[in-house]
């Protein structure tokens, strides 16, 4: 793997240098080969313990039964640095090795920042995974509420992540199209359009209530006129039931689009069934001895994987479980070669993941095969008091709602503030404000505030030179350095938020660095009367603003020029 412009890598090279003296301590008979374990560095929490901290030497110590700190010092004194960057490497604690970066190497990775441009903090990949990510994936009876818009946000910012990383990446919206809710869906439409005709119709138990449904009716009336009127039910059901299912999907593809997102592919459930899927899937269960009859229902011997209990896949009325269309749908995806499958779901699917490992291993692949990312609930507050999410007519907070409010840029960024499995309180009046508090238009006015800084040293006729002819040493300030190294690891975070499907690490690292930026424009000011120093600190502004932009893109964010 390699980082586009990304000799930016300065965490690959340390851990190169530590791998490489494992090896000559290996070569020396220091320490044993099966002792070295895979390098990993991390970031210090604190300042003092330098760019990056190791543990090898302690892993290595518990193998062998030896002191930490006895065996860093064997690796610091095999460790060899060609390249002269690293300031200092000390023993520190219980046998961390730290390791400081000489400034000047840090400052040397602008020029490649700058290089690399849209690129930085892309990697390339010899043999990339396809990956698969299927989110959203609501049930066509009704408008996306804010939850979907939880999954979408993070579904479409893993997926630009994952292409980030190097990975070949597919989104897919599932369309549950089939079963009772669609079936109820057509018969709340069909009561609603005979009451528009004049006549006395109940809705159906536990239909669907919401005014959608009755604008669904209006516009059934005003195209189909009355021929369905007095019509019994089971006559016009198809109808009412196919018309009101594509227009929920047209619906929830324009709410998708406004919010930026686009699916490479939406898969219908119901043509699963047509095709004959499902009933494909459990006869090669059933010939793998999972599927077995009892009580009249057909069940799944998920138990065979460490499932709690075994699950129904049909009843003995004869109607399918979600889990048998599932089953079809998931070998489906397997079988279009895909080397990950990726699932956002909501809160109320948790007890649903355990039997879908299940499935994939009954399927004959290896349960990894399938990840599930559960999404907590999010709650909307107006003015420090909760947003009632719904109504006793049936009407709720939808997505569109909430994007018409604050905007798809607040929107998608609020969404993106927490990780995954924590709840969200989305705070719709700071998502509406323009000042420092809230923080997607605090980190947008730090890219618009270097766009701006640009510009005005452009109309003040400065010559920007070659990179290569300007002397970075004059960023020489603390806060220079840090704004430098911060900018520097962006790689780095790509890289491991890819590995732990955490788009909301992006959204962390985009505020600590319009934070660093912010606090250094108030202190100094870039154009100076020094052409030196001045030359040298817009080649900052200009790889800071792109390592903004490029993370802004990566959760589907703007980053404007002007504010």
């Amino acid at each position: 793997m390699k980082a586009l412009g990304s000799e930016i890598g300065v965490r690959n090279h340390l851990g190169q240098m530590i791998q490489r003296a494992c090896e000559a301590a290996v070569r020396a008979g220091e320490i044993r080969a099966e002792s070295v374990p895979s390098i990993l560095l991390e970031v210090p929490k604190r300042e003092g313990q330098g760019d990056y901290a190791c543990s090898a030497a302690m892993s290595i110590a518990s193998s062998e039964g030896r002191v930490p700190r006895d065996v860093a010092a064997v690796l610091l004194r095999h460790l060899k640095d060609p390249e002269e960057m690293l300031e200092k490497a000390e023993i520190a604690g219980p046998g961390f090795m730290n390791l400081t970066v000489k400034a000047g190497w840090w400052r040397q990775r602008l020029p490649e920042i700058v290089s690399a441009d849209t690129h930085f903090g892309r990697m390339t990949r010899d043999v990339p995974r396809r990956v698969q990510i299927e989110f959203v994936s609501a049930n066509p009876t009704g408008p996306l509420h804010v939850g979907h818009g939880r999954w979408a946000a993070v579904g479409n910012a893993m997926a630009n992540l994952l292409r980030a990383d190097g990975q070949e990446v597919h989104t897919e919206f599932y369309i549950n199209d089939a079963g009772r809710q669609v079936m109820l869906l057509g018969r709340s439409v069909f009561s609603r359009y005979q009451r528009l005709c004049g006549l006395s119709v109940s809705d159906p138990e536990d239909g669907y209530r919401g005014e959608y449904i009755t604008t669904l009716a209006e516009e059934m009336l005003r195209t189909a006129g009355r021929k369905y009127e007095g019509r019994p039910e089971a006559e016009c059901l198809d109808d009412f039931t196919r018309y009101a299912v594509g227009e929920m999907i047209r619906g929830i593809r324009e709410d998708l689009d406004s919010f930026g997102i686009r699916f490479d592919s939406w898969f219908s459930e119901a043509s699963l069934f047509e095709r004959g899927e499902v009933t494909r899937v459990l006869a090669l269960l059933k010939e793998k001895g999972y599927e077995y009859e009892k009580d009249g229902a057909f069940w799944f011997r998920s138990t065979a994987f460490s499932d709690d209990k075994d699950r129904v896949i049909r009843k003995e009325d004869g109607e399918y479980t979600y889990l048998a269309s599932d089953m079809a749908y998931h070998l489906d995806k397997l079988s279009r070669g895909f080397d990950q499958l990726i699932n956002i779901w909501g809160a109320d699917h948790h007890g649903y993941v355990l039997r879908m490992q299940a499935v994939v291993e009954a399927l004959g692949y290896p349960k990894e095969s399938l990840a599930i990312k559960i999404g907590q609930l999010v709650t909307l507050v107006r003015s420090g008091q909760p947003v009632p999410m719904s109504k006793r007519s049936g009407e709720y907070v939808t997505l569109r709602d909430v994007i018409t409010e604050v905007g798809k840029d607040a929107a998608l960024f609020f969404f993106l503030m927490r990780r995954l499995d924590s709840p969200l309180e989305f705070d719709l009046e700071l998502a509406k404000s323009q000042s420092n508090d809230n923080p997607v238009y605090y980190v947008q006015y730090a890219h618009a505030r270097l766009s701006s800084v640009l510009r005005q040293a452009e109309e003040k006729g400065i010559n920007r030179r070659e990179i290569t002819t300007v002397d970075l040493g004059r960023l020489d300030l603390p806060e220079e350095l840090a704004l430098i190294r911060k900018l520097c690891r962006y790689p780095e975070l790509v890289e491991d938020a890819a590995a732990a499907l955490e788009p909301h690490r992006i959204t962390f690292f985009i505020q600590e660095l319009a934070a660093l930026l912010h606090n250094y424009y108030y202190r100094h000011r870039i154009i100076t009367d020094d052409a030196e120093r001045t030359q040298a600190r817009l080649v900052l502004v200009e790889a800071v603003r792109i390592g903004l932009r490029n993370a802004l893109h990566l959760l589907g964010v703007s980053a404007p020029d002007r504010m």
